[in-house]
Parts: C-alpha cells; structure tokens; sequence
C-alpha cells in the first residue's frame, strides 16, 4: 500500500493527537525561543562590550569618548548597549619575573605590572563591586609593545604555553610564573573564561607599526593566532588586514600620527573593519 494511501486511511483525529499537538507547540514554542535568546545574545546593541588593549584602543579613552581611538567610532556605529575599555597606553600581554597583581597602577608607559594580566583584574573587580556590568563580548587588542620592546620581555617567545591540565586554581598562579607571550595570553583568557563563562573572547593581532621590524609584528601575531586556535577563541589579523600599513606610513602618515598609533582618519579606518570583522564572527556563532 502507499504512503498516500496509508496517510488517507489514518482516521482524522488517531488517538492522543491532541497531545501530540499541544506538545510539538510546547516545543516548537521553546526552540523559537531559545533561537530568540542566542540571536538576540549576539546582537551587539544588546552587548555589554569590554575592551583590554594598548595605546591604540587607550586613546579612545576609558568611555571610548576620544575620537582618536578605533572604540570610538566603532561605539558610534555599532551601538553596543555598553563599552568600556580598560586598555592602557605601554601594556604588554606578557608578564615578566616582577609583575605582581595591581589595580591601582596607571603609569601609560612599559611596566612590570602594565600587563593585560593586570587589566583583567581590575574588570574582575570592577564586575565584582558593582561598578561595571558583566561582559557579554572582550576584545583584546595588544601585542604592539611585545614587539616593540621585546628585550625588555626577555622570556616573551619562549615555546612554553599555561599547563593547567590538573585543574589548578587559576588563582593561585602567580603571572611572574607566566613569562613567556603564549602563557601570558593563555593565562589572561582562562581568567576570563573562568570568571566570564558566558562572555565570547575575541583577540586581536597587532597592527603594523614602524617602530619595530615587520618580522616582530609577525612573530607576535602568529603566537596570538596559535593562542587562538588552542583556546578556540577567534583571532581578528589587524597585523594583515586592518588598513594600517607600515610602508606606506614610512613614506607618510596616512592612518598614523607617528607610524604607530592612529589617526582620526586611521581610527575611521580600523573601526570599519573591526565592525565587519566582529560583526562576521558573532553571526558565526548565531
């Protein structure tokens, strides 16, 4: 017998169809909202946004309020439902043998306790005394002055990354035990991840400077994407693609007042692409 014929044969209303009905709506009901939850969860009007970084998204100032910053154009267009940046002009992501925790220091210049490190634990504290809403979305941007003075960070390209595989209390680790470039990183996104399960942690690479060789700008950049790759965290490339490019501000300051650190015009053009770029990545994840 066929299928059409089967079908026509079922009597109109079989037994517990009525059940069925109701709990098929009951489920449809909960998928739609639950897809409503994680669309709405990834819509950056309705994210509170955290920035960590260096000079370059510092001085877009702490309410991203200075023009001269990539955060503050990218706050204009895309409307966050909050964003504050924590970022520090002379911060590094590694940590060397003396850096100790600090939330108090500000100095704006390179400093054993002017780590990213650092930054994370003031926004732990910031969250945990009231004064700054739970993140939904973290940008790291950094990894200019690793680069830059990387024979003041003399562990910075060691190979060794954060063994953590016995479920140590992250808190326990001393960042002074975390010297080289790829365990500070990972070291600062666990921190996160531990203490912001539910916020998404996206890094960004270096852009390309003229104060240091391009080969530096590299090197850092690649730890970062392993970095990525290894914690599963998106990794946007502004070392390659973010509009900022060392030849030609070696020639003349396009996007740069220094051959580092952006322009109003060079913010403009970091903003645009980070919109895009973080925009892809939270459709991604929808």
């Amino acid at each position: 017998m066929s299928w059409q014929r089967r079908f026509l044969r079922m009597p109109l209303n079989p037994p517990g169809s009525y059940l069925l009905m109701k709990t098929m709506r009951k489920i449809m009901l909960a998928l739609s909202l639950l897809v409503s939850f994680y669309t709405q969860a990834l819509d950056i009007t309705q994210m509170n946004v955290i920035l960590l970084g260096d000079s370059n998204t510092w001085i877009g100032g702490d309410a991203c309020d200075k023009s001269r910053g990539w955060n503050y154009w990218w706050v204009k267009s895309c409307s966050p439902a909050s964003c504050r940046s924590f970022a520090r002009s002379g911060a590094t992501w590694t940590n060397t043998s003396a850096t100790v925790k600090n939330l108090v220091e500000n100095i704006s210049v390179l400093g054993n306790d002017n780590v990213i490190y650092n930054q994370v634990m003031r926004l732990i504290d910031s969250v945990d005394n009231g004064s700054c809403p739970e993140p939904d979305l973290i940008v790291v941007a950094a990894g200019t002055n690793d680069a830059w003075f990387h024979k003041k960070r003399p562990g910075l390209f060691e190979a060794g990354t954060l063994d953590n595989g016995d479920g140590t209390d992250l808190s326990c680790i001393s960042p002074s035990e975390v010297t080289s470039l790829a365990a500070s990183v990972e070291l600062s996104c666990a921190l996160l991840a531990d203490r912001f399960p539910g916020a998404l942690v996206i890094l960004l690479t270096p852009h390309q400077t003229t104060a240091t060789a391009p080969e530096n700008i590299a090197r850092v950049s690649e730890i970062i994407v392993q970095c990525g790759a290894r914690l599963s965290l998106p990794v946007i490339r502004q070392d390659l693609y973010s509009g900022i490019v060392a030849e030609t501000e070696r020639k003349s300051h396009v996007n740069t007042t220094d051959g580092t650190h952006t322009s109003i015009a060079g913010a403009q053009v970091v903003a645009r692409f980070l919109e895009k770029e973080i925009k892809s990545i939270l459709k991604d994840r929808q």
